[in-house]
């Protein structure tokens, strides 16, 4: 599996993880290759080739009906990133931690349980029919 960092490190893949966030946060259930060919304006080619990269560092799902596929976003494996990005956050300009210890452990366990109900409930609700 290619390094998480390589493959976020591409514009054309940030935009289609952003594209699939946007439409998740909006009820959609996936995009399909030409929804997203049309929202960034770039080849379908292109985007297919990113869109197996994502798929094998699987930060998308991929649903098929048909003929059709649908990606959706997968954050799991963004956790990586997080986990690397949080330390740099909790120093201020003068180097110093902007918070004890104690209170950064608990602001992240807080944080990461959110992140998971919020995403549980999103799934359950998505499953509701009609949705």
């Amino acid at each position: 599996m290619a390094d998480i960092f390589d493959v976020i490190a591409d514009g054309t893949r940030r935009d289609i993880l952003q594209l699939l966030l946007d439409r998740a946060t909006g009820g959609e259930r996936g995009t399909s290759v030409s929804q997203i060919v049309a929202s960034l304006g770039v080849s379908q080619p292109t985007v297919s080739k990113h869109l197996k990269v994502l798929r094998e560092a699987e930060l998308v799902s991929v649903r098929e009906e048909g003929q059709h596929r649908y990606y959706s976003l997968a954050v799991a494996p963004l956790d990586e990133v997080d986990d690397w990005l949080v330390p740099f956050f909790s120093i201020d300009e003068e180097n110093e931690p902007a918070l004890p210890e104690s209170a950064m452990h608990a602001a992240e366990v807080v944080g990461r349980a959110a992140a998971s109900v919020k995403h549980s409930f999103s799934t359950a609700l998505r499953k509701l029919p009609g949705r």
